[in-house]
């Protein structure tokens, strides 16, 4: 699929995978919709780009509907999401002190990774399908979601967010097979240890990511964001990729911690 002259919304695109992604389709000549709770980043890297930004809780349906709606109004025809919002959480099922994990952090991490992605599959779905067909396949868009390798082999301490994420791949086929019937394009991307600015700035930093890329086969080091943006740029272009889950992981298998 031509990236050229569509509109494409990306939630959590004010910043690391999303921002990268962001940049990448509009690099590609995409009206980008950049969905993210971070008014200020959002609204400068939307202006940067000649793209939108629409402030969004992706876990509230108003507030989806509205940046969905932002990308149909550019006037581009809207063919793309990529989900890229998301929390993380570290908290044992039982801790050292016998306290089970609390159900309102576990509740939180699934609303925002699980339903919020599901939230933006859906709403952008059925604005896609009202567009015309690009092909003679019948192809009118695709979605990309971002899952992570805790969904496959989650370590100690990640059952939130190895539920939130395992959910994300569970949803990949079904959504695709789903809306096969409107020539929608669905995949997931699983990512491994890629540098973010979750990871900070400085000597200990870098010594933290050194710790990190340690276990990865090749290249022994930190994926990029850049990286993770030109992957979904393939996904979305390679039509016949439909329904996958692709890691991108340097080989890496998490151990347990």
């Amino acid at each position: 699929m031509d990236l050229n002259g569509i509109s494409a919304l990306v939630s959590g695109g004010a910043s690391g995978l999303g921002e990268a992604t962001a940049r990448e389709l509009a690099s590609a000549g995409a009206t980008v919709v950049i969905a993210d709770l971070n008014a200020e980043r959002g609204e400068a890297i939307a202006k940067e780009i000649g793209g939108v930004f629409v402030a969004t809780d992706v876990s509230d349906e108003e507030q989806v509907k509205a940046a969905v709606q932002a990308a149909v109004d550019t006037g581009a025809p809207f063919r793309v999401a990529v989900s890229c919002a998301g929390i993380g959480w570290a908290t044992r099922t039982v801790d050292k002190f016998g306290n089970p994990h609390d159900l309102a952090s576990y509740q939180k991490v699934i609303q925002v990774n699980l339903i919020g992605t599901f939230n933006v599959l859906r709403l952008s779905a059925a604005e896609i399908a009202k567009t015309e067909p690009v092909n003679e396949d019948g192809e009118r868009g695709s979605i990309v979601n971002t899952a992570s390798l805790a969904g496959i082999e989650g370590q100690i301490g990640q059952i939130a967010y190895s539920s939130s994420k395992g959910g994300v791949i569970g949803m990949t086929l079904p959504a695709a097979r789903d809306l096969a019937a409107v020539g929608v394009t669905v995949n997931t991307i699983a990512p491994g240890i890629l540098e973010t600015p979750i990871y900070g700035e400085g000597e200990a930093s870098e010594q933290f990511k050194q710790r990190l890329a340690a276990p990865v086969p090749f290249p022994k080091r930190l994926g990029t964001a850049a990286e993770f943006a030109k992957l979904a740029r393939t996904l979305l272009e390679v039509s016949y990729i439909n329904g996958e889950v692709v890691r991108i992981d340097g080989a890496l298998r998490m151990p347990p911690k």
